[in-house]
Formats: structure tokens, sequence, C-alpha cells
């Protein structure tokens, strides 16, 4: 008994993306960076500011709604099936400008500059055109989120360590 052979589907869509549809169309998502990002101008200068940064004003839940409004691209990124290492980027962004952007004035400038939803919507655009091709910078990257987490978990450890040897050694 031979075993049958299926001919490949027309549309190699992911399962996710499929669901998402029209909702997470590029038009919507791009539509959505903008407005959150970079929808208006200050006259006379090249500075642009969206929702984001305007939200941002409200001290902390304003950049709380915000973050909340740019979940909507990283989830549409999940959706269609970009690899976790673009969306690891996509999150690490994202959280950059809700804590950053919840620091009063600095942060408000921050948001304005950082554009974090341009910058997930640009990754998830180029996940999409060249599927699973990430370059060094992402690995990069990683390496460099690695090593922050390593440093800022073993900061504590090694206080603890010495307070522990401080107090031994003085009893």
């Amino acid at each position: 008994m031979e075993p049958e052979i299926l001919s490949p589907l027309n549309e190699p869509l992911h399962a996710r993306a499929r669901v998402g549809g029209k909702l997470f169309s590029d038009e919507n998502l791009d539509l959505l960076a903008h407005v959150l990002d970079d929808c208006f101008r200050i006259p006379w200068t090249s500075i642009r500011f969206g929702i984001d940064g305007l939200i941002g004003l409200v001290p902390f839940a304003g950049d709380v709604l915000a973050g909340l409004a740019s979940c909507i691209i990283v989830i549409a990124a999940w959706f269609r099936g970009v690899p976790y290492i673009t969306l690891t980027r996509m999150v690490v962004n994202l959280g950059l400008d809700v804590l950053i952007g919840a620091i009063p004035v600095l942060g408000d400038a921050f948001d304005i500059a950082w554009k974090a939803n341009r910058r997930n919507y640009k990754l998830l655009s180029r996940e999409l055109r060249q599927p699973h091709r990430h370059t060094w910078k992402d690995y990069v990257f990683l390496a460099c989120l690695a090593l922050v987490l390593f440093v800022i978990f073993t900061i504590p450890i090694v206080a603890l360590m010495w307070l522990v040897a401080w107090f031994v050694h003085h009893a």
C-alpha cells in the first residue's frame, strides 16, 4: 500500500495568520503605528508625535494605556506567525517605551523620539517580506538582553551573599 501524497496548499499561511484576517492587515497596522507615533507635527520643525506622546502626558496611567494600545501590533505579529526572536525584540521595544515613558517629562520626550510602534511595525514588515531571515543584530540584541537580565538578577544575590558574609564576620 502506497502512502498518499497531498499537494501543498495554495497559500501557506500559518494557522494563526488566518484568524486575524483583515483586522491585522498591513494597512490597519501601519495606520495604528502612524496614529500612535507620528500623526502630528510640531509646526516649523520635523518633530512628529502621536497619540502615544499625548496620552503619555497623563502620569503613569497614560503610559499604561498607550502600552496596551501598542500591544495590538505585537499581538498581530504573533497571529501572523512572526518568530519568537522578532516578537522578543518587539516586546522589549514596547517595554522600554512604557517603562521609560512613565518618567515625567523625560519619558514624554523619550516616547516621541523612540517611536516603539514604528519600530515594531518595521520589524513585522521585515519578517513578512523575508521570513525567518534574522540579521546578526537580532542575535546581538538578544545576547545583550540576556546579559542585562543576568546582571539584574545576579546583583541582588551577590549583595545578599555579601551581607550574610559581613554579618557572619562581624557577629
